[in-house]
């Protein structure tokens, strides 16, 4: 008489979950070190612009309020 399959398979299921990870992790097409170079400095010069306008804007909007509004 056989054992019931999830019985098993119980013991094997971590190290299959873990096998099947690695698997799909081979298939990956991973970045080269100078496309990551180049994507981080895209990312770092969007930001700081991005940075810079919501400041500019911020420094305006700002403005507005204090001289009409405050009365400053």
């Amino acid at each position: 008489m056989t054992q019931p399959i999830v019985q098993q398979k119980r013991g094997f299921f971590l190290f299959r979950y873990f096998s099947e990870i690695y698997n799909e992790l081979k298939k990956v097409v991973w970045l080269t070190r100078r496309e990551v170079a180049y994507l981080t400095g895209m990312v770092l010069i969007v930001v700081i612009i991005t940075g810079i306008v919501l400041g500019a804007l911020d420094f305006g909007f700002s403005s507005l309020v204090s001289t009409f509004i405050i009365g400053g």
